[in-house]
């Protein structure tokens, strides 16, 4: 007799003994997550350090909070009575005009003001009167909340 086709002895069985390599088709994402877990850290961290500005020590208050969709111009009296627009400091009489040029809204641009507990009550209010002289309509003070009962 012949040898058949499908006899242990064929080819059928020395290719089974033969093996592919699979190729890992798998993306480990562990490293990545971990490198982002570290940046979401270190800019939570450094993020309230880069809000910089006047040190003003802010008088407490129970009123709340105003809604705001965009970063108002913002006023600051300290302590020794130097009043800044924004981290600038400028003198009195140049407040108006200074506000004038900066201001992209005109008149109805939001202006905070954020006056030191320490300093005279009379810079700040000089500080506002002439904002509402000059047309200005849209002028807040800034206080922090109260802590306590």
């Amino acid at each position: 007799m012949g040898m058949s086709a499908g006899g242990a002895g064929g080819w059928q069985g020395r290719r089974s003994r033969r093996r592919r390599v699979s190729v890992m088709a798998e993306i480990n994402v562990t490293p990545m997550v971990d490198v982002m877990l570290v940046l979401l850290i270190v800019f939570m961290v450094a993020a309230p350090l880069m809000t910089v500005g006047v040190p003003v020590d802010l008088p407490q208050t129970q009123a709340k909070s105003v809604d705001q969709d965009k970063d108002p111009l913002t006023i600051s009296v300290n302590d020794k009575g130097q009043i800044f627009i924004q981290d600038t400091e400028i003198k009195m009489d140049e407040l108006v005009a200074k506000l004038q040029a900066i201001a992209k809204n005109g008149f109805d641009e939001r202006i905070f003001v954020r006056g030191d507990k320490k300093v005279d009550y009379g810079t700040v209010m000089r500080v506002m009167g002439r904002l509402s002289g000059a047309g200005f309509k849209r002028v807040a003070l800034v206080t922090e909340v109260e802590q306590g009962g």
